[in-house]
């Protein structure tokens, strides 16, 4: 198995590994997969080792390397990495120069001593549920390669469900950390919007934009986040948290084997109470406006000159959105607001409400569509369903792989602004008492 996040710092601390050998097993990890995953799309082989030699000295003079000393992770490449170019999968941007400066995410998981090992694979600009990338390929899911990993941030989920790396870092607008998280089996947070600076990564919608980590176990996830946001979580007792169930919207358009498992759950947790949200297709709705709205926008200019080097699907979706009337932004901007006014309200009887990740196991890569409401409607724009009107309250949501058999499932819990803190406290109670899945590696990544 591969070792988590936790376990290699804590060796690299004491001197039991060095940052070198951890760094240069995941190089050799994604030699040995990548051809089969397709996740990674750079690797960043010379500043990693310099990394990990910065790291291996300062335990060799009895320094503080950091809380995450060598651990290595990917980085969704639409943040900024010093020296390369940042291009959000696109190749649009390939001649840009190299950045600058780190991101602000990726800089302060080098500062808690973790390295950037590699790049990783994204649907282009962000926009899509798939990471199904015209000019980097498709991204396979590692419980199945014949299967979608989920994006956007599918490169980041692939990679650790693979072994290449504990933690990676993502961005998810509408459901791009959550969606690829609960594909492949792995941990994923969209923390409360604004929590976590966005500075240095690539936008797509700013209004709501999130970046975030990825973990391949709870505790991975934990120390991310704690590192990124920068001070410890308080800790919080897990069997005080009041649970409700989403409804309506988030219990209809389910497989089979997704509704079983959210049954499951929900009646272990004791969530008999059913919130019910009012007006959750037009909050979609909205979501899907302003998204198209805002990315029209973004590259209303660059589509003037370059329209044909975007990949097809992204570029006639942006087109679309350019043109959408102000009338409507505005009204979905009102909705916006009322609907957030809403999730407040839901949290009266509440403290955490629990509601599905995505529809179904991964789809297949070579019959891309999933079923909602009877009809086999598109993956690539339809996995974001329960994800998709939860952005645009803002709130902060964790993904979760429930324990189930077969292809991976995920679970949201989603909290009050600012409580990430319960979100990761019932997550603990779930993890301790089997309710979650357990750290898998696909045996031909060993």
């Amino acid at each position: 198995m591969s070792r988590g996040a936790l376990e290699i710092a804590a060796a690299v601390r004491a001197g039991a590994l060095s940052a070198r050998e951890v760094v240069e097993t995941s190089f050799a990890r994604i030699a040995d997969g990548n051809r089969r995953w397709n996740a990674v799309t750079r690797v960043l082989e010379t500043r990693a080792l310099d990394l990990a030699r910065a790291v291996d000295a300062a335990v060799a003079r009895g320094g503080d390397p950091g809380p995450l000393a060598g651990v290595p992770f990917g980085v969704k490449d639409l943040f900024d990495l010093e020296g390369e170019v940042t291009t959000a999968g696109s190749m649009v941007l390939a001649a840009d120069p190299p950045a600058r400066q780190d991101a602000a995410l990726v800089a302060r998981l080098v500062a808690a001593g973790a390295i950037p090992v590699a790049t990783t694979n994204m649907d282009e600009f962000a926009y899509g549920f798939a990471t199904d990338n015209a000019h980097y390929g498709v991204t396979r899911n590692p419980h199945d390669p014949a299967r979608l990993a989920g994006g956007s941030s599918g490169g980041s989920a692939a990679g650790v469900a693979a072994g290449f790396f504990p933690l990676g870092l993502g961005s998810d607008t509408n459901g791009s950390i959550r969606v690829p998280a609960s594909l492949c089996g792995v941990w994923g947070l969209r923390a409360t919007q604004g929590r976590l600076p966005v500075a240095g990564s690539y936008p797509f919608v700013t209004s709501f934009d999130v970046v975030g980590p990825f973990g391949a176990t709870l505790g991975d996830l934990r120390a991310a986040f704690e590192a990124l946001d920068g001070a410890a979580l308080a800790p919080v007792a897990a069997f005080d948290l009041r649970v409700a169930r989403l409804g309506g919207w988030f219990m209809d358009s389910m497989s089979r084997d997704m509704a079983d498992a959210m049954e499951a759950l929900a009646a272990y947790l004791g969530a008999s109470a059913i919130v019910e949200l009012p007006e959750v297709a037009r909050a979609r709705a909205a979501a899907f406006v302003i998204s198209a709205s805002e990315g029209g926008a973004l590259h209303r200019d660059r589509l003037n000159d370059r329209a044909m080097a975007y990949d097809p699907a992204v570029r006639d979706r942006l087109l679309a959105g350019a043109l959408l009337p102000a009338s409507l932004i505005f009204r979905a901007h009102r909705l916006r607001g009322w609907f957030r006014r809403q999730m407040h309200a839901a949290f009266a009887g509440a403290d955490i409400l629990l509601a599905p990740a995505v529809p179904c196991a991964a789809p297949r890569i070579d019959a891309p569509l999933i079923e909602i409401g009877g009809e086999q409607v598109s993956a690539r724009a339809n996995l974001g369903l329960f994800t998709q009107p939860l952005t645009l309250a803002g709130f902060p949501v964790l993904s979760l792989p429930m324990r189930v058999p077969g292809l991976p499932l995920g679970a949201q819990l989603v909290a009050r602004p600012g409580r990430e803190d319960q979100l990761f406290a019932l997550a603990a109670r779930l993890e301790t008492e089997g309710m979650t899945a357990l750290p898998r590696e696909n045996a031909n990544v060993a």
